[in-house]
């Protein structure tokens, strides 16, 4: 098997607030009825965590569950573990209507830290941003510019998000606008 590639080489960037691109992460999506208890269990065994309500995340280091949509979560793991925990998932599953996929190597993953991370995420998406619009462990699908994204607050100062991995090049951009010293609007 080789070795994944971080689409970014795990590019950086300080600013008004430190980007990184994170690497390669175990992304896997289940889709189903939430409410069924086979497959929040499905997803519960292989990260430990519990599942979120609606719009939020769970997250314990790096495992967790992310809910994406009314049928639609995404669970949280290392890169190496997302194969193996698909098979338990799908064979967990088994007789039940849903879709376990593997999808971390369709997707970038990007760390944002600093006091100012609502504004460089403010000027790219048309989410609100405020803290009572976006509070902590809240997760947002958006866009930022052209393209889909994800991200959520793990503190005041943290953000994680997600996008395309064909699409991390451009996104890195976008952040590294806004993220400009010289583009500080002080709004947060």
């Amino acid at each position: 098997m080789s070795e994944p590639v971080s689409p970014l080489m795990h590019a950086s960037y300080d600013g008004l607030v430190k980007i990184e691109e994170i690497g390669p992460m175990g992304m896997i999506t289940l889709r189903g009825d939430l409410s069924a208890s086979d497959i929040r269990r499905a997803a519960t065994d292989v990260t430990s965590v519990d599942i979120p309500s609606q719009r939020r995340a769970s997250i314990d280091a790096e495992r967790g569950i992310l809910w994406m949509a009314p049928d639609e979560l995404l669970v949280l793991c290392a890169y190496a573990e997302a194969p193996e925990a698909v098979e338990r998932m799908t064979a967990a599953l088994t007789g039940t209507h849903a879709l376990v996929a593997n999808v971390s190597d369709a997707r970038a993953v990007f760390r944002i830290t600093g006091p100012q991370v609502r504004e460089v995420l403010a000027k790219l998406s048309p989410a609100d941003l405020s803290p009572e619009g976006l509070p902590v462990g809240q997760v947002k699908r958006t866009r930022l510019a052209q393209v889909a994204a994800a991200f959520w607050l793990n503190t005041e100062e943290e953000a994680q998000l997600i996008c395309f991995r064909s699409v991390a090049d451009y996104v890195m951009g976008l952040l590294k606008t806004s993220a400009h010293p010289a583009s500080a609007v002080d709004f947060f």
